[in-house]
C-alpha cells in the first residue's frame, strides 16, 4: 500500500488484527491462571473436554464406591461383634453343660445350672435383636443383599449373614437343651458344640467378606488416584507454562500497540506533501 493513500490504512488494520489476536490469546491464558484449568471452554479442546468429563465421572464413582466399601466393613464389624458375643456365651453354656453332665451333681444343682443357662439363651436372643445397623437387623437371617463396591453397575458384593438366635444359631437349635438331667446335659454338650462350630463358620464368612472388601478398598484407592492423575494431565493448567505464555504475550502486545501507533502515524506524511 502506498503511504500517499490514506483512505484505507492497511498496515494499521493488520496491526489491529494482530493486537486483537494477542489479546484473545492472553485472555485465554489469564483465565487458565485464574481457574487452574487448561480447558475452560469446549471450543479450546473438544476431545480433551469429553475425555476429562469421562475421567471425572469415573473418579467420582470410584470415590463413592470406596465410601460404600467402608460402610460395608462397618456393618460387618457390627455383625461380627454380635456373633462374637454370642460365641462367648455359647462357650459358657458348653462349660455349664459339661458341669451338669457330671454324675456327682444333685438334681437341685442341675436345675440351678439349667436356670442359669436359660438366662444365657435369652441373652443370645437379645443380642440377635440388638445387633442392628441403620435400622436393619443384621443377624436375624434376613440380611441378604448387594453392596455397590465399584463405579460400574455390576461392581458389587453379595453379602448374606446367618440367622443367630437360640432357635437357630447359624443352623443349630440350642433353645431346647435340658440340663436338669445328666443325660440331657450330655446331649446338650454335643448340641452346643455344634452351635459353636456353626457360629465359628459364620464368623469365618464375615472375615472372608472383610478381606475381599479390604482388597477392593485398596484397588479403588489406586484406581481413583490414577484416574485423577490422567484427568489432571488433560484438564489442569500448568501454571509455569501459562505464566510464561502470558509474559510472552504481554511483550507481543506492547509491540503490536507500538506497531499500530506507527501505522496510524504513517499517513501523516501526506501532510508534508499537501503543505508544500
Amino acid at each position: 500500500m502506498s503511504l500517499t493513500q490514506i483512505n484505507a490504512n492497511i498496515q494499521a488494520l493488520d496491526s489491529l488484527r494482530t493486537l486483537n489476536t494477542i489479546n484473545q490469546k492472553m485472555a485465554i491464558h489469564q483465565t487458565r491462571l485464574s481457574t487452574g484449568k487448561k480447558i475452560n471452554s469446549t471450543e479450546e479442546d473438544p476431545a480433551g473436554f469429553a475425555l476429562s468429563t469421562g475421567l471425572e465421572r469415573r473418579r467420582r464413582g470410584l470415590d463413592v464406591a470406596a465410601q460404600n466399601v467402608s460402610n460395608a466393613k462397618n456393618i460387618l464389624n457390627v455383625a461380627e461383634g454380635g456373633y462374637q458375643n454370642q460365641l462367648d456365651i455359647l462357650q459358657t453354656i458348653k462349660e455349664k453343660a459339661t458341669q451338669a453332665a457330671d454324675y456327682s451333681l444333685s438334681s437341685a444343682q442341675r436345675t440351678a445350672i439349667h436356670d442359669q443357662v436359660t438366662a444365657l439363651l435369652n441373652e443370645i436372643d437379645a443380642i440377635e435383636e440388638e445387633t442392628t445397623f441403620n435400622g436393619q437387623n443384621l443377624i436375624d437371617g434376613g440380611y441378604d443383599g448387594y453392596f455397590q463396591t465399584g463405579e460400574g453397575a455390576d461392581d458389587n458384593l453379595h453379602v448374606a449373614l446367618s440367622q443367630s438366635d437360640s432357635g437357630s444359631i447359624a443352623g443349630t437349635n440350642v433353645s431346647t437343651i435340658d440340663l436338669t438331667t445328666a443325660n440331657g446335659a450330655s446331649t446338650a454338650i454335643t448340641t452346643v458344640s455344634d452351635a459353636i462350630d456353626d457360629l465359628a463358620e459364620a464368623l469365618q464368612a464375615i472375615g472372608e467378606y472383610k478381606a475381599r472388601l479390604s482388597a477392593k478398598e485398596s484397588t479403588l484407592s489406586v484406581a481413583s488416584t490414577n484416574t485423577e492423575a490422567v484427568r489432571s494431565s488433560v484438564e489442569d493448567a500448568d501454571y509455569a507454562r501459562e505464566q510464561m505464555e502470558v509474559m510472552k504475550l504481554q511483550i507481543m502486545q506492547q509491540t503490536a500497540v507500538s506497531s499500530f501507533a506507527q501505522a496510524n502515524a504513517a499517513g501523516q506524511v501526506v501532510l508534508s506533501i499537501v503543505g508544500r
